[in-house]
Formats: C-alpha cells, sequence, structure tokens
C-alpha cells in the first residue's frame, strides 16, 4: 500500500472497480456508479474504469452485458413445469457471444414450494433460450447453471433443441428426471445442426459427479423439493440415463466432475453441445478484460452483499484480488455483511475489508439505501487514502 501511495502523488490516480451485485439491492453496475460517487468527492480528476462482476451465478449476464456494452433480450420460453415464463439472455458487445442464466429459465425460483417436484421438473426452457441465440446467429454461449429447479440430466434441454427420448414402445417420454428410468433410445438425428459451429462455456463451481453419494440427486435433490425416496428413484434414472449414453453415443459421463451440475444439466451440456466446464469468476475474468485493465490500476475496489470465510471459494472479491495480486495491485473490498474468517483474505490479495452498514435497521431498508451506503463508505476510504499521501 505504501508504494501505491507514492505512485498516486503527483499524477493522475486510477480507480479499478470491480464489485459483484449486492443482492437485491444493486446491480454490479449500480455499485460501482456508487463507488465513484463515493471516490470522486476526494478524487475529482481521478480516472475510474467501472468493470461490474459476477462469480457466474446470478447477475453473471447483465454483469458480461454491462462491461461489454451489450443488450439483454428477452424470450417466452417454458418454466421448469412447462408454464410459460419470461426469460432473459444476453448478447455481449461483440455481437457473436450470448451468456445464459439457465435459472432465468428453469430456476427454481420458478416453483412455489409446494410445486417443487424434481422428479417432473424440466430443462425445456433453458434449451429454448439456446434456440433463440442460435437464431441470432451466435457463435460462443457462456451459460451459468446455478439455481435449477431440475433434475433431467439436461434432457429437457436437449429435447427442445431438436433430440428425441424414446421408451421401448418408441413413444416420446415424458419431461423430467423421473421419466429418465423408461429411457430405451436416444435419437439424436433432429439435433440442431447449428451447435456444431458454437462454442458452449459452461460456468460451474460445483464438481459433483452425475450419480452415486456425491451426484446431483443425492446432493441436491433435497434443496429441490425430492423426498429420501424421490431421490433414490431420481439416481437411479440418471444413472440408467449414464448408461444409454455411454452404449449409444459412445460419451461416458457419469462420474466428469462438474457433469452432476445443475441437476445433470452439466453432463447433457457435454453430451449435447461442443461445451467445456470452468470456473464461473475464470470466465468473468477473461470476458470483461479485467487483468488488462488492471494493469494502469492504482487502487482496486471489489465487493458484494456478504464477505466470509467462504468468499475465498471462487466469489468475486476472491477472484478479482487474485488477478490484481498477480498485477500486484492493492485490493480493498467493501460488504453489506461481514462475517468470520475474513482474516484468512488477507493472505490471497485483499488488503482490507470495510463494512457498509452504518448501524442497526430493518433489512429493507438497508437493502433501499444500499447506494448511499456505498457511497459514503467509498468517500470515507478516499479520505483515508488522501491522508496516507501526507504520512
Amino acid at each position: 500500500m505504501e508504494e501505491t501511495v507514492d505512485m498516486m502523488k503527483g499524477r493522475e490516480t486510477t480507480f479499478v472497480l470491480a464489485p459483484d451485485s449486492f443482492k437485491e439491492s444493486m446491480t454490479a453496475k449500480q455499485v460501482c456508479e456508487a463507488m465513484e460517487k463515493g471516490l470522486r468527492k476526494i478524487y475529482p480528476t481521478a480516472r475510474y474504469v467501472h468493470v461490474p462482476m459476477a462469480d457466474g451465478g446470478e447477475g453473471t449476464v447483465q454483469s458480461l452485458v454491462d462491461a461489454s456494452g451489450g443488450a439483454i433480450y428477452q424470450q417466452e420460453v417454458q418454466g421448469p413445469l412447462g408454464e410459460k415464463v419470461l426469460a432473459q439472455y444476453g448478447i455481449l458487445g461483440d455481437g457473436t457471444t450470448a451468456a445464459i442464466e439457465m435459472a432465468s429459465a428453469s430456476g427454481i425460483h420458478l416453483v412455489t414450494q409446494e410445486n417443487r417436484n424434481p422428479l417432473r421438473t424440466s430443462t425445456y426452457g433453458t434449451g429454448e433460450l439456446i434456440s433463440a441465440c442460435l437464431n441470432r446467429g451466435i457463435r460462443k454461449i457462456i451459460i451459468g447453471i446455478g439455481g435449477s429447479a431440475t433434475n433431467d440430466g439436461g434432457a429437457g434441454m436437449a429435447e427442445a433443441l431438436g433430440v428425441k427420448f424414446l421408451d421401448a414402445s418408441g413413444q416420446p417420454l415424458a419431461r423430467g428426471g423421473g421419466a429418465l428410468r423408461q429411457l430405451a433410445r436416444i435419437d439424436v438425428s433432429g439435433l440442431d445442426e447449428r451447435l456444431q459451429e458454437v462454442e458452449f462455456i459452461v460456468a460451474c463451481d460445483v464438481t459433483n459427479p452425475l450419480c452415486g453419494e456425491h451426484g446431483a440427486s443425492q446432493v441436491f435433490g433435497p434443496q429441490k423439493g425430492a423426498s429420501s425416496e424421490m431421490v433414490q428413484q431420481l439416481d437411479a434414472s440418471l444413472s440408467h440415463y449414464a448408461d444409454i449414453v455411454r452404449d449409444q453415443l459412445g460419451k461416458d459421463i457419469r462420474h466428469v466432475p462438474g457433469a452432476g451440475a445443475a441437476g445433470g444439466l452439466g453432463a447433457g451440456l457435454l453430451i449435447f453441445t461442443q461445451a467445456v466446464l470452468r470456473k464461473g469468476i475464470e470466465i468473468v475474468i477473461e470476458y470483461t478484460a479485467l487483468q488488462e485493465k488492471l494493469k494502469h490500476a492504482d487502487v482496486v475496489f471489489t465487493g458484494e452483499g456478504g464477505i466470509d470465510f467462504q468468499t475465498k471459494f471462487g466469489k468475486t472479491p476472491y477472484g478479482v484480488a487474485q488477478a490484481a495480486k498477480a498485477a500486484g495491485k492493492p485490493v480493498i473490498a467493501i460488504a453489506g455483511y461481514i462475517g468470520e474468517g475474513i482474516d484468512t483474505l488477507y493472505a490471497e490479495g485483499i488488503d482490507a475489508v470495510f463494512g457498509i452498514v452504518p448501524g442497526a435497521a430493518g433489512l429493507e431498508q438497508l437493502l433501499q439505501e444500499g447506494p448511499a451506503n456505498v457511497e459514503r463508505t467509498t468517500e470515507n476510504i478516499a479520505r483515508v487514502l488522501k491522508l496516507g499521501l501526507h504520512l
């Protein structure tokens, strides 16, 4: 930090602002704007570089679109239980790369608590979003696969893209993970040929395999409404599905790390598209060109709604800190909530952590006041930085 103070003397200061969203309060872009407002009160002539970030989960599409100057599009698709929902996808500024969050079409938030049933929920709507991107001539699709309501191995997605899943009588299967136990044949003759020309980059931060003790059904099924009996049914269905895929399509995805993500959507993408699985924060860092933007930074600001010991397991502030550390840049993080174990972050590239909450208040009030609290906090941090110039 002392070296940075010396660098900031006598020339224009550059701040790189690279936060995640503060859920239910601000998008990452809005956090950037609030940070700049606070800092600019003390450094009015500084250069501010906004890099809205995400970790592959909720908010990733918005961050990639904001960072690249792209656009958001709406698309009516089938929700997890076949109902119509209005989902969205983004096209990045290059015009040839799209970003999708599967949860927008097939997320658990789209199913009420009493209707959650992973035997029936389907990823069909996610396939419809992919098809919408293909119709726009997209050549690369970044897809985040967190927050699913499904456990169908990506079969619904594949069906929306032209694959037929047939039983022993040659009849189409019902949608949902439960029906896969009756799968006898997978007909890929109708699979959209455009998929062969499209690269899929899958944001996947879990390493769970498709089946077994650590698989999609056992680990994530209960969160989606599965009873212990349903978990066994679903695991048996995905195991059978994996066998059919291996025998008929020549792809063994049963034990691939990440294949169990989003109820097996990770596996489905590996089977039916040209997909690679990567950590979400790594994808966002690449497609926002964060490392290039860090080269001229004096100080880097990051943050998200909560920071604690879990932050170093792939969360945005950790990813930003690692990139900044590699570039030799100091990092200041802010958060609405600071939990236990943040001392472990100081060895990972984060130099200081500040909370933005001024005092006791209700959650609704704090969410509404998020921008003002970020602005005030970063102004105070800037005052400390300015003070450091005179020490």
